[in-house]
């Protein structure tokens, strides 16, 4: 069962501490459309069915990558993509879409898409893994 739209939105804007829904869209957006990009088969199908449909829709047809993104050019990337953001910035916009997608995905589906990952994207999903 997905997740509704204002679950999810309320959701990031409070890990984030969002001002506003404005705000929570645009990080939300790019985001999941750098994961999608990561993301391939029944797994990608799978997270896209547990976020409201407009997210969902954003991670199966993401932005094009050329290759698999270590977590810190993911946080580059999303950086550059989102107007006026930095590093550190990006990383705390990151930290709240992924933790609520993860939130929707559930243990077991969080684990199939961090397992489709470069290594170190559990800390970005805050779902640390014993090493």
């Amino acid at each position: 069962m997905s997740m509704r739209r204002e679950a999810f939105v309320a959701h990031v804007q409070e890990r984030g501490l969002y001002e506003t829904v404005e705000e929570v869209d645009r990080v939300a957006r790019v985001v999941l459309a750098l994961l999608g990009a990561h993301l391939v088969g029944s797994v990608r199908a799978e997270l896209a069915s547990r976020l409201p449909e407009t997210y969902a829709l954003i991670l199966l047809n993401p932005l094009q990558v050329a290759e698999p993104l270590s977590p810190e050019r993911f946080v580059r990337a999303t950086a550059a993509w989102i107007e006026g953001a930095t590093e550190k910035t990006a990383l705390w916009d990151i930290g709240a879409v992924l933790s609520t997608a993860a939130a929707a995905a559930g243990d077991v589906l969080t684990r199939e898409v961090l397992f489709q990952l470069p290594p170190g994207y559990d800390l970005l999903f805050g779902h640390p893994q014993p090493t």
